[in-house]
């Protein structure tokens, strides 16, 4: 007995599965090739090239490192000198109130400190993590060799080529030992 909210859930996509790494790969180069957008590869380890042909934007964790360091590196030294130069001064050796070279340490430490909290938090919030639900979690066969020999391929049914039939052939075309629908 179906719900009429679960009659009108629209599936999350099809998934193919494919037998080696170099089977995937070419699988990805061809859907995005053809005009998929919305396509995911899965795979036990790193496949060189890969990320290109599922047309994987460039990885913005090193624009924000590079923000927070600069962040971190302004505020310590910003603590410093407000600290060094109107909260306490202090003339030791005759020297001027605002020494910049003593602010290098702590300078240095909290731009290091911030890109480093920078990166893990980036990393977090772009990789849209903590994620404790995926639908092809919903696939047996994934959740079986996705970790140890399976080489998966989804396509999204948000994406504009997508249509079930079509794509399915599509999938099956490209050599996929089998194509499942994955439930939203």
């Amino acid at each position: 007995m179906h719900t009429e909210h679960e009659e009108n859930e629209k599936p999350f996509g099809l998934m193919a599965e494919f037998d080696s790494p170099d089977d995937v790969l070419h699988a990805a180069q061809k859907a995005y090739d053809s005009g998929y957008r919305k396509i995911e590869a899965y795979s036990p380890f790193p496949i060189h090239g890969l990320d290109e042909a599922v047309g994987f934007p460039k990885n913005a964790v090193a624009t924000v490192v590079l923000i927070g360091g600069v962040i971190g590196a302004m505020t310590g030294f910003g603590m410093q000198f407000i600290a060094l130069t109107y909260h306490y001064p202090f003339l030791i050796g005759g020297r001027p109130l605002f020494s910049w070279p003593m602010f290098i340490p702590i300078t240095f430490e909290c731009g290091i400190l911030f890109a480093s909290l920078s990166a893990f938090i980036g990393m977090f919030a772009l990789n849209g993590l903590p994620m404790p639900y995926h639908p092809v979690f919903n696939v047996p066969r994934f959740n079986e060799k996705a970790t140890r020999d399976g080489f998966f391929l989804t396509v999204e049914s948000g994406d504009d080529r997508y249509d079930e039939a079509e794509t399915r052939a599509f999938l099956e075309g490209l050599g996929a030992k089998q194509v499942v629908l994955v439930e939203a």
